[in-house]
């Protein structure tokens, strides 16, 4: 079995049944949350990296545009790939935590209602970002959280199978999806990239909040990784911004 190593991180397996270039950009991710390509790190020219580890430049191209589109890497001509600096974590971090860990912290308890739960293959563009090949089921829960009889929240939830499995079994009513994740299956959760916007509410969003259709709501859109950079879960998360404001304590050294 050959080998390649990327420094510390992961090990590339060119027996194994994941992609090539998916190992790679699974290892380069990891290899930025760790820190040890902090922001603005410039990568070695791609035939030295490619040489590096072992494959051919177009298979190294492969892996570092599944980063430039996640936005973890950008090129710039004439200059190289660089890590960016809006996605990785400065020495002043925030906790990667959840709504109902925060909300609990501040002694606001949340009640949970699971709207659906199984399993089935989830969106394109969920199995590209979860790294799931055409047909693999995962885990698709949908959940709303209240206070009291307030709606705040509506989540979408899909988690990969092969990491979790039997997780669909849960009562997600009580349990929370980290919990479950850190607690039944022993995963260490590393990492999550997420992406604010602001939506209109229709349909199961506008239902579920108890707003009308077209209500300015606050989106967010999460994908989380493990410590040894295997992306395990993404979310959609619809927030009611009249009831609830997502508010982000910045410091500068």
């Amino acid at each position: 079995m050959e080998m390649f190593t990327l420094g510390s991180g992961p090990t590339l397996d060119r027996e194994a049944p994941e992609f090539l270039h998916s190992q790679i950009s699974n290892a380069i991710r990891a290899t930025i949350a760790s820190g040890q390509w902090p922001a603005r790190h410039r990568l070695k020219p791609e035939p030295d990296l490619a040489i590096d580890l072992g494959v051919s430049r177009g298979t190294l191209r492969r892996a570092l545009a599944t980063l430039i589109n996640e936005g973890l890497l950008k090129q710039t001509k004439g200059r190289g790939t660089f890590v960016t600096e809006t996605l990785i974590e400065p020495a002043v971090a925030q906790k990667l935590s959840t709504l109902s860990e925060d909300l609990a912290s501040q002694g606001i308890t949340l009640t949970t209602s699971v709207i659906s739960i199984g399993t089935g293959e989830p969106p394109a563009v969920v199995r590209s970002l979860l790294r799931v090949p055409r047909g693999t089921s995962v885990l698709q829960l949908t959940r709303s959280r209240a206070t009291g009889d307030l709606p705040i929240a509506l989540l979408r939830n899909y988690v990969r199978l092969d990491l979790a499995p039997g997780i669909e079994t849960m009562d997600f009513t009580s349990s929370t999806l980290f919990g479950a994740l850190e607690g039944r299956y022993g995963l260490k959760i590393g990492s999550a990239r997420r992406t604010f916007s602001a939506v209109a509410a229709v349909g199961e969003v506008s239902s579920a909040l108890g707003v009308a259709d077209g209500t300015p709501v606050q989106y967010l859109e999460q994908l989380t990784f493990l410590a040894d950079g295997r992306p395990v879960e993404y979310s959609d998360v619809w927030i009611n911004s009249a009831e609830l404001r997502v508010v982000s304590l910045l410091a500068r050294l």
